[in-house]
C-alpha cells in the first residue's frame, strides 16, 4: 500500500478524510450537460474514488508530485487520466480538446478566487462547476445584491452562471483541519450567457465600482469620463452593492452609449 501523502502548507493542502462528504461532493455534479470532468487538486483521491463510479471521462490535475505518484499507484488500471500541472498556468485547450467539460474539486483555499477567474475566462467550455471553497469565499460567490459580502466575484460569476450555496463542511473532516469552515457550491452556466453589452467593459465597470465600494458610482466611475447628462441618472447615486447583476449590465450599456455619443 502506498504511504499517505503529507499535506504541504505552501500548497494550501487540507486532505478530506470523510467518505460521506466526498460522496456528497461527487453528487453535486448534475451531469446532463457533459460527461467530461476535470478534478482539481485530487490529493489522495478521496473524491476521485466517488467520481470514478459515475459514467464520466475523468482527468485529475494536481501540482503536487507526491500526490501524483500516490494517485497513479492507488488508481492503477482505473479509467483515469492523471496530469501533473498547476491549474492556474495550465493550458485548458489540452483538456478534452474542443469539448465541454465540468470542473470539480476540493480547491486549495489560497488560490480559490483565481480558480473562479480562470473559470470565467473559459466559460464557453465549462457549463458546470462544483466543489469546496473556504466558506466565506463560497458565500461571497453566491451572495445577492444588498449583502455585505456581495462584490466583484458575485457579480462577475452570476452574470454567466446560476450560483447555489449547497452545504457547509466543518474543519474536523480534514487532515490537517483548516482554521475555517468550508462551503460547497454549484455554478450552472445560464442558457444564454452572452451579455447584451461589451463584456470587457462590463468586467472593467464592475471591478472599478467595487474597488471603492463605499463611494457612489458617480465618484467611483470617474475614470470613464462620463457626460454630465449621464451622471444625473439616478443609478449614479447608488453604491455598487445596491446594484443587481442586471443593473450592472444596464449601467455598462449606458456607459457604452455615452461614449458613442461623446465621439459623434
Amino acid at each position: 500500500m502506498h504511504k499517505p501523502v503529507r499535506a504541504k502548507k505552501h500548497l494550501g493542502q487540507h486532505f478530506l478524510h470523510d467518505e460521506g462528504i466526498a460522496e456528497k461532493i461527487a453528487d453535486t455534479l448534475t451531469l446532463t450537460s457533459c460527461n467530461n470532468v476535470l478534478e482539481i487538486g485530487p490529493g489522495m483521491g478521496v473524491l476521485t474514488k466517488y467520481l470514478l463510479e459515475k459514467p464520466i471521462k475523468l482527468v485529475a490535475l494536481d501540482l503536487d508530485k507526491e500526490s501524483i505518484e500516490y494517485l497513479k499507484e492507488h488508481f492503477k488500471g482505473k479509467p483515469l487520466e492523471i496530469v501533473e500541472a498547476d491549474f492556474l498556468k495550465y493550458d485548458l485547450s489540452r483538456v478534452f480538446p474542443d469539448q465541454s467539460f465540468a470542473i470539480t474539486g476540493n480547491f486549495p483555499y489560497n488560490i480559490s478566487t483565481q480558480i473562479v477567474f480562470k473559470l470565467l475566462e473559459h466559460r464557453d467550455r465549462i457549463p458546470l462547476f462544483t466543489g469546496m471553497f473556504q466558506k466565506e469565499v463560497a458565500q461571497r460567490i453566491c451572495a445577492g445584491d444588498g449583502s455585505k459580502t456581495y462584490g466583484i466575484l458575485s457579480v462577475l460569476t452570476q452574470a454567466f452562471y446560476n450560483a447555489e450555496y449547497l452545504f457547509t463542511v466543518k474543519p474536523g473532516v480534514f487532515n490537517p483541519p483548516p482554521k475555517v469552515d468550508s462551503g460547497v457550491l454549484r455554478l450552472s452556466r445560464k442558457k444564454d450567457y452572452s451579455l447584451p453589452c461589451d463584456e470587457k467593459l462590463f468586467f472593467k465597470v464592475v471591478k472599478t465600482a467595487f474597488q471603492q465600494r463605499r463611494k457612489t458610482l458617480r465618484n467611483s466611475l470617474k475614470i470613464f469620463n462620463l457626460s454630465q447628462k449621464l451622471k444625473e441618472d439616478t443609478i449614479f447615486g447608488l453604491r455598487p452593492e445596491q446594484l443587481s447583476v442586471e443593473a450592472f449590465i444596464s449601467l455598462t450599456q449606458k456607459i457604452e452609449e455615452d461614449a458613442v455619443s461623446a465621439n459623434n
